[in-house]
């Protein structure tokens, strides 16, 4: 017999396991030094609609990307014209850099901090143009996107447009 109890029990598990963020202390910025967030992230009001699946973080050319935090690449290639790289961490999250060049293979482990690659140096590569920018993202689940910087301990410095 199925009680109120033990299905709010259920949903609250079912709610925990698909909103909570990962641990935060192993965590850390794919860019040094501390990069400002030139676009946040923005969830798009149904999986299929148009947002933002990640942030951009303001980079230079030929800048060292780093893993946000232990895993194995799990992909390493070319999409639409860019560098990608994906890191499957232990939690089963996966991050996501692009557009990023001199990537690792696929199967190796990395450390958080070992760099994965360097951030393409052409504004036509960067969906930022003209400016350089590293767009990072981060899967949950199947195909979940969640705000990377939900990995990370605050504060995050923004870049304000001057109007």
């Amino acid at each position: 017999m199925v009680t109120i109890g033990s299905a709010l029990s259920v949903l609250a598990a079912v709610f925990t396991a698909t909103t909570t963020p990962a641990p935060t202390n192993n965590y850390r910025w794919p860019l040094e030094p501390l990069p400002a967030v030139s676009r946040g992230y923005e969830a798009p009001p149904q999986r299929w609609a148009a947002g933002h699946r990640g942030v951009d973080l303001v980079g230079g050319p030929g800048q060292s990307v780093s893993a946000a935090g232990t895993g194995v690449i799990a992909f390493s290639g070319v999409i639409a014209g860019r560098g990608v790289v994906t890191v499957q961490h232990p939690s089963g999250w996966r991050t996501t850099y692009e557009p990023v060049i001199d990537t690792p293979d696929v199967g190796a482990a990395v450390q958080g901090g070992e760099t994965i690659g360097t951030l393409e140096g052409s504004p036509m590569h960067s969906h930022c143009a003209p400016q350089i920018c590293l767009h990072w993202g981060l899967i949950t689940g199947r195909d979940t996107y969640r705000d990377p910087l939900s990995l990370l301990r605050g504060p995050y410095p923004i870049l304000i447009p001057l109007k």
